[in-house]
Formats: C-alpha cells, sequence, structure tokens
C-alpha cells in the first residue's frame, strides 16, 4: 500500500484514510456523513480520542458499553467504501478479526415500510460496478450471520421496528436511482419499480461493495440503514425525525458490535461462525 515516494510511509500511515495501527479497533461503526461520526463519537461513545481526519475520512476511537469501538465517516458511494475497507484491513495483522457494521439511511421500495423504520441487510444486489472489479457478477454480496443475528437482535431490545430484506447498492444517486434532473435523461427511469418487482426492500450506495470485500478477506461485516424515503409512496422523512431515525440505527449498529464480540469470544478462536453448539451468548 505504501512507496517510498508515499508520504505516510515512514509512520505506517494508510494514503487515504490517515489511520497505521492502533489508531483504529477490531469493531468498526461505519457511516456516511462525516457529521454523524462527529455526533455518534460525541453521543454514543463512554470516551474516544480526537479525530483522525485525512480527505473526507474521519475516525474516532473509544469505548462503547467497555467495548473498544471506532467509528468512521467515508463519505458516500461504493468506490469511497472500497478505499476504506482494503486500508482499514492493512492496519491489521489478521484483518479476519475485524467486525464492520454499516449505519446509514436509505430510500425503500416496499410501500409497507414506513418513514424512520430499520432495514437490516440479509444481502445485498450489486447494481455498483466497484466491486466487480474483484469478483465475477454472480458473487454473492451476503451479510454475514454473526453480523445479521446481532442486528436482529439488538434491534429487537431496543424496541425499534425493523425488517429483513435485500438491499440493492447503486452507484450513483441520480441516474442509478431513476432519478431524472432537468437535462439528464436517465436510462432506466423506473428502476426502482423493478428492483421492487424482484423482492428488494431498499436501496442506497455503499453496502454491496462493503459486503463483498468482507467475504473476500474474510472478517464479518452488516448493515442496517434507516428509512428516509419511500419511493412507492413518494414521502420523505421529516427533518425533524431523523434525528431519531438516525439515533435509532446507530444504536442498534452499535449494540450489534458488542453482540459480535460475544459471537466471537464465544467461539473461542475457531474461526466461522456461532451456532448452539458453543453456548450460549450473555
Amino acid at each position: 500500500m505504501t512507496s517510498a515516494n508515499d508520504p505516510h510511509a515512514a509512520d505506517n500511515r494508510q494514503y487515504h484514510i490517515g489511520l497505521r495501527p492502533g489508531d483504529v479497533a477490531p469493531s468498526i461503526l461505519m457511516v456516511g456523513d462525516p457529521q454523524r461520526a462527529q455526533r455518534i463519537a460525541d453521543e454514543f461513545l463512554d470516551e474516544h480520542g480526537s479525530a483522525f481526519c485525512e480527505r473526507e475520512f474521519v475516525t474516532f476511537t473509544g469505548r462503547y458499553q467497555g467495548l473498544p469501538v471506532s467509528v468512521m465517516g467515508t463519505g458516500m458511494s461504493a468506490a469511497n467504501t472500497e478505499i476504506a475497507v482494503i486500508e482499514l484491513c492493512q492496519c491489521f495483522e489478521d484483518p479476519t478479526q475485524i467486525a464492520i457494521v454499516r449505519a446509514g439511511s436509505c430510500g425503500v421500495l416496499r410501500e409497507e415500510i414506513d418513514l424512520g423504520d430499520l432495514v437490516i441487510t440479509r444481502a445485498a444486489y450489486r447494481i455498483e460496478d466497484t466491486s466487480t472489479w474483484f469478483t465475477g457478477l454472480g458473487y454473492p454480496a451476503s451479510a454475514h450471520p454473526e453480523a445479521v443475528m446481532s442486528l436482529l437482535w439488538a434491534a429487537s431490545d431496543r424496541g425499534v421496528k425493523h425488517h429483513l430484506g435485500i438491499t440493492a447498492t447503486a452507484p450513483g444517486f441520480y441516474g442509478a436511482q431513476g432519478r431524472e434532473v432537468a437535462g439528464f435523461k436517465v436510462r432506466e427511469p423506473n428502476v426502482q419499480d423493478r428492483l421492487a418487482r424482484e423482492g428488494v426492500s431498499n436501496l442506497e450506495m455503499e453496502t454491496s461493495t462493503l459486503l463483498t470485500l468482507a467475504s473476500l478477506r474474510g472478517f464479518r461485516a452488516g448493515a442496517v440503514c434507516a428509512a428516509y424515503a419511500n419511493r412507492p409512496r413518494n414521502t420523505f422523512i421529516e427533518e425533524q425525525d431523523k434525528h431519531v431515525a438516525e439515533a435509532h440505527c446507530v444504536g442498534v449498529g452499535l449494540d450489534a458490535l458488542v453482540r459480535m464480540d460475544r459471537f466471537a469470544r464465544s467461539r473461542g478462536g475457531v474461526a466461522g461462525c456461532w451456532h448452539p453448539g458453543f453456548g450460549v451468548v450473555e
């Protein structure tokens, strides 16, 4: 990742995210908006250090319920997610110990999902092409079972209305999501209808890249998003309701990281996925 001409080479800092080994915890909450990362650090973490800022990437490391946790704001898009994930992996001697949960916002494609509800991803539809430079088109973007279980468990414990579904990850906000703006005709204006017919629950711009790279590198990852828009109803969340929806999403994501850590410890270092044979997770 570094070269003789890389200004970060001397201290092992990663070129885009500005982090080096020891700066980041293995349990990571990944969000898009860097300002959201700041809010999470201030409102949710028991303690945290100063921000690591490089380009649009902002990272805070602290503790949540005693667990060392990092919160990273990556900016938008599958491309930014690719950079963040690959460079984060360089910060660990054994990247398979990493657990990442994406906590974001989305538009939902099912009329029965209300604004502010959470959608937990069980798998992602790769409309974006960033991840296709690593695998063939048929390669699945699947959330790790421990991440799915942990997110469902956390949402249930918090009493937050949630749905388990398939997420579509688009490479952009306008054309790829069927949004026409004056002067910019799109190729598939009814893409949301096609995706809904195919059983997709929500549409966003990062998850499938995260899940694909996680499977390739062998670490656990999942995603939960708050519904900010309902595309079939053509309704959008009110500004005053965004903070509540964001707090629900972030709280569930952080609680899930705690549970994922418990799953890992219950396995006693054994690779794979927790199952009842490993015993009860407290």
